[in-house]
């Protein structure tokens, strides 16, 4: 190994990845996200706008690591989905919002483990010929094996990774990555006949099933705060690879190649059903913000990324340290999924002094009026030739359960009731 330990870098990642869900949230409720609809992976200046609003930024400068990840597990949580190219938050991910950050984490987790939106395996980009078909394993069995080998992790203890490699091996939780024998001799190095892994020693345990391993936890178990890391720079981190034939101007196998070791914390204890609860330390919050009776939000310490962005979810940004509340503003962030309460929280505990009586009024004032108008759903709409004809089937014993009367011709069904609304008024005579 090029690195010795003493350039390693130990980072705790537990609160860091409670704020980062806050910050990736919002950035989706903003609508500053994209990613291919095609691969669904995030755009080049997507990943720079994660990676600049996450606590403490990426692992390393310049090269995505958490700031890839994310925008992959909010689409796999089923927190945001993809249209015209955007993400924007779904029902869950506005709820996400405003639920405690460990049963989001725990969540996306589960979720990626069972069904995630890439093969880790192919972010491992110098080893070729993943694409050609039946030539890898499926990715879901190779995640549950990974995530088993993190249960069997003492928590609060440094693990050193070829260690866990080992306790993998000795386990039979092997992610293997060849479907066959005939598909390890597709993969290669720099060249697919001389550099090809089939070759005796070339594709060995820790080349394949170890960079997928490092991979799946740096680039997710790491970025949701489930273990904390140890790491050095990837170029001449390792070098099991350097008897490949073409492996001399690799300086690295992988992004991944700096992890050294891993520390499952108490957030990844309860993730992993190891623990039945956890409680997060409670994080410090400085008064920053004093809010003024003409709805004027004015910064007076340091913002950090996420309260600049729930600032900008609330409130139109008209000077250098100032917001400005309006009712159109904040009609604007219940559309986006956002919550009032919220924002009142936030407020209440990132200001001077108690909030004035006309910003509570307006608060008060736009949650009134949005609650007075409420989106109950899809509906057929059904147009009888006359007021008798309507008046029969609403009345009817079976079919008026199922439609609401609008005026004296037509009929509200719920899309969900159509089957059922169609076979009751087939009984009446009626063929829609």
């Amino acid at each position: 190994m090029a690195h010795d330990d003493e350039a390693a870098v130990a980072r705790e990642t537990e609160a860091v990845a409670a704020a980062n869900v806050q910050a990736v949230l919002q950035l989706c409720a903003a609508g500053k996200l994209r990613c291919s609809e095609k691969t669904q992976r995030p755009a080049a200046a997507t990943v720079a706008a994660v990676a600049s609003a996450m606590a403490g930024g990426d692992f390393y400068d310049g090269e995505p690591i958490a700031a890839f990840a994310w925008p992959l597990l909010l689409q796999a949580g089923g927190l945001a989905e993809l249209a015209g190219g955007r993400l924007q938050l779904t029902a869950r991910g506005r709820t996400a919002l405003a639920k405690p950050a460990a049963a989001t984490i725990r969540d996306l987790w589960r979720r990626w483990i069972s069904g995630g939106v890439i093969d880790e395996f192919s972010r491992v980009e110098e080893i070729k010929g993943q694409r050609i078909k039946n030539v890898l394993t499926a990715a879901k069995p190779r995640r549950q094996k990974v995530a088993a080998a993190l249960t069997l992790c003492e928590p609060g203890k440094w693990v050193e990774v070829d260690d866990l490699f080992a306790v993998m091996r000795r386990n039979g939780l092997d992610p293997v990555i060849a479907r066959t024998e005939r598909g390890l001799w597709r993969l290669y190095l720099v060249d697919p006949e001389y550099g090809s892994l089939g070759y005796a020693g070339f594709g060995d345990w820790p080349i394949l099933e170890g960079r997928y391993t490092l991979a799946v936890l740096f680039e997710y178990a790491a970025t949701l705060g489930l273990v904390d890391v140890r790491y050095v720079e990837p170029e001449g981190a390792r070098d099991d690879y350097h008897g490949n034939w073409g492996a001399d101007d690799l300086e690295r196998l992988s992004r991944y190649d700096g992890l050294r070791a891993v520390r499952l914390n108490a957030l990844g204890a309860y993730v992993l059903g190891l623990s039945t609860a956890y409680e997060a330390a409670p994080a410090a919050v400085e008064q920053v913000l004093k809010v003024l009776p003409n709805f004027d939000i004015v910064v007076t310490g340091e913002l950090t990324a996420v309260d600049r962005l729930t600032l900008d979810g609330y409130a139109a940004q008209t000077a250098d340290r100032v917001w400005t509340l309006s009712a159109r503003s904040l009609r604007d962030a219940l559309g986006a999924g956002q919550d009032l309460e919220r924002l009142r929280t936030f407020l209440d505990e990132r200001g001077h002094h108690e909030l004035p009586s006309t910003v509570t009024t307006l608060l008060a004032d736009v949650k009134r009026k949005a609650h007075q108008v409420r989106d109950r759903g899809l509906v057929r709409l059904i147009e009888a030739d006359d007021a008798a004809i309507a008046a029969l089937i609403a009345g009817d014993r079976k079919a008026g359960k199922l439609c609401r009367p609008l005026g004296d011709r037509w009929l509200a069904v719920p899309m969900e009731s159509e089957d059922a609304f169609r076979k009751a008024v087939k009984l009446l005579g009626y063929v829609l």
